[in-house]
């Protein structure tokens, strides 16, 4: 409405955000209800910027998608011009109806959801059957029809637009009488995954109760590394890691966490969690710790010391939840090594 006031001869709206299947008809109703006598046309132009990257995926975008009325030529040529500059870098500008591109931004990402997902679940099958799940992936990703990218198995995709993108296109399926049952599984399926890490630690740190034969993590504290959703960025929201806190402070468990960036927000969202306290670095986390699990793959978490590591536990034990070592590495320096959807490596000694 306010746009609507404002606008001088021929004006192009353009959405930017990830918007439910038809908004573009209800801004162009809106605006034609407060100044019938508007010249303009209403464009869905949906971002595909990652967070942590957002520059450069602005600079070198991988395809720009415009969603415009077919009829609409003055439009087309507006969004060609603010977008030549791309050119240069050869950028592929799609232009679609309107609907269509307010449904690829939803399908693109619950796409990249599934594709983390299946990965995890093979993961799983890695772990059921003695497999490997990085050379799985990598078996896999040298398919051009597949490729590597989202391949990488963890404990769960979070953040701010895979959540809610794939709940929005199944909303978005049962407006239309259409069920998407594959993206009902991936939610499932994901939702599971987020407790892999923490029933890892259970089953090894856990100790039976002899009322009901549960499990207890009375008097263990966890080290914990990475709190945000992925690297680059502080962003806590539906993130695995509070899944993995929650599920062992509930057990009786103290968690001891660091994250090189998401600190200040964690501390805002988790300050109520009783047993979890913050370090204030990677091996301040160590201190007391009966064994590291590792939960976002920081680059600073890739080289560690690993002496001192295992010095600094009571139980030289890493659970890694991204996979981010060598196991012939961890091992040499004595360390248990619990990767995801791989065998665990132990020292030949232990």
């Amino acid at each position: 409405e306010e746009i609507a006031t404002q606008m001088r001869g021929f004006t192009v709206v353009v959405t930017k955000s990830t918007v439910p299947v038809g908004t573009g008809d209800e801004i162009e109703a809106i605006i034609r209800r407060v100044r019938p006598d508007a010249d303009f046309a209403v464009v869905s132009n949906p971002e595909f910027l990652r967070e942590g990257a957002a520059i450069s995926d602005f600079k070198r975008p991988d395809r720009v998608v415009v969603g415009m009325r077919d009829d609409d030529a003055r439009a087309k040529k507006v969004m060609t011009e603010l977008y030549r500059p791309l050119n240069l870098n050869e950028t592929p500008i799609l232009f679609t109806g309107r609907r269509t591109s307010e449904l690829t931004k939803y399908a693109a990402n619950a796409f990249l959801a599934m594709k983390i997902t299946f990965i995890n679940e093979m993961a799983d099958l890695c772990e059921a059957v003695s497999a490997d799940v990085q050379q799985v992936s990598k078996g896999i990703g040298l398919d051009k029809r597949i490729g590597s990218k989202f391949l990488h198995a963890g404990p769960g995709y979070g953040g701010s637009c895979f959540p809610k993108d794939v709940q929005a296109l199944m909303r978005t399926g049962q407006s239309a009488g259409h069920t998407l049952r594959i993206l009902q599984a991936v939610e499932e399926a994901n939702a599971i995954q987020k407790h892999r890490l923490s029933e890892k630690l259970i089953a090894l740190l856990g100790e039976k109760n002899a009322k009901d034969d549960a499990k207890s993590l009375a008097g263990r504290t966890i080290a914990l590394w990475g709190l945000a959703f992925k690297p680059n960025t502080d962003d806590m929201r539906e993130a695995p890691a509070r899944v993995v806190i929650d599920d062992l402070v509930a057990l009786g468990a103290r968690v001891q966490a660091y994250d090189p960036v998401a600190m200040p927000e964690a501390k805002k969202t988790m300050a109520d969690i009783a047993g979890l306290s913050f370090a204030d670095s990677p091996m301040a986390a160590l201190q007391g710790a009966d064994v590291l699990a590792i939960i976002t793959e920081w680059k600073e978490f890739r080289s560690p010391d690993f002496a001192a590591i295992r010095a600094a536990l009571k139980r030289p034990v890493i659970i890694d939840g991204r996979n981010l070592y060598d196991p012939a590495v961890v091992v040499a320096e004595g360390l248990e090594y619990h990767p995801i959807g791989r065998p665990v490596a132990r020292p030949a000694d232990a």
